[in-house]
């Protein structure tokens, strides 16, 4: 790491420490630019919370998501990007002698540098219901892989009928004694092989058609209340525990006003990952796309590399 932060230049700096700013580390690095990845608290992979994954390419019996990022890292190690963990929050942009700069401002620091990667991830939705915010970290979660051992032999539900919600519900029948699965329309968006696991475990009963009202309990969960959207008929259902799995919303507040986002903050790019400010590129689950998943995020992040190395090239010629 230079000594001078203040006054050095990085090509690249890279904000997000999962598989698409990983990736593009690797790529920046083996093509010798001056590369720093930041990665803060507020930035954790969804890749780190996974348990198992199977659909990446050349893992048949699956990898923790954990262990597929230290390989990740070990390897951006190797070809020698340089790494803080930081959280940050805003990027500044002025022009020099007719040459962008930019300023990736950390709570602790800031960092000058040629070019940006965000690479920022999303994280969990909130269903934004009565008792959500009060119990969470008491029987409210997001992370089945995080919090599942407080459940041993316990009856939790989880709400959502996507990939992560069922890949979640499989993970607990570890530990708790019984999960029901919400799920507000008729059919599961699951992938059909984790919907056909979920209905043959003995463990996990799914409700369709249904949506949770409000979470009660006095210190701790104790019941939900849930409607049947087909009869509108309410009903209150003892437990001990909800996992909320309904999607992401992307990790681009600390952009601001800076790049074009799309109405759900996700940051709008072409095929080459450029957004609409010269210099600056995004990658991953933090941009508009039709497939998130680990393998996509990878593809990402080379593709950005590939264009900053191309975007630095032609800067330094000028």
């Amino acid at each position: 790491m230079p000594t001078n932060l203040k006054d050095h230049l990085f090509d690249v700096v890279i904000i997000g420490g999962g598989p698409a700013g990983l990736s593009a580390s690797v790529y920046t690095s083996r093509a010798r630019l001056d590369t720093l990845l930041i990665e803060g608290a507020s930035l954790v992979s969804q890749a780190s919370l996974t348990d198992k994954i199977e659909n990446y390419p050349g893992f048949p019996e699956g990898i923790g998501g954990l262990s597929l990022l230290e390989k990740l890292k070990a390897q951006s190690d190797y070809f020698g990007t340089k790494h803080i963990d930081d959280d940050v929050i805003g990027i500044c942009h002025k022009t020099i002698n007719q040459k962008n700069i930019f300023q990736v401002k950390t709570e602790s620091s800031s960092f000058n540098c040629r070019s940006v990667i965000v690479a920022s991830g999303a994280k969990f939705k909130e269903l934004g219901i009565p008792g959500e915010e009060r119990f969470c970290g008491k029987g409210v979660s997001y992370c089945a892989t995080c919090d599942a051992a407080f459940f041993k032999e316990k009856n939790v539900f989880v709400i959502g009928g996507g990939d992560a919600a069922l890949e979640e519900a499989l993970f607990l029948t570890r530990f708790a004694a019984n999960i029901s699965i919400v799920h507000r329309r008729p059919t599961l968006r699951a992938a059909k092989i984790l919907q056909e696991r979920v209905f043959n475990n003995p463990k996990i009963k799914v409700l369709l058609n249904s949506v949770i009202l409000e979470i009660n309990g006095q210190s701790n969960v104790e019941s939900i209340k849930i409607k049947d959207v087909a009869t509108n008929k309410e009903s209150d259902l003892a437990c001990d525990g909800v996992f909320i799995f309904i999607g992401y919303k992307p990790n681009s507040g600390f952009l601001k006003d800076l790049v074009s986002l799309d109405e759900s903050g996700y940051i709008l790019t072409d095929e080459s990952m450029k957004t609409n400010i010269e210099g600056i590129f995004a990658c991953g689950d933090c941009r508009k796309k039709l497939l998130r998943q680990i393998v996509t995020a990878c593809g990402d992040g080379a593709v950005a590399a590939f264009s900053v190395v191309a975007y630095i090239e032609a800067a330094k010629t000028h």
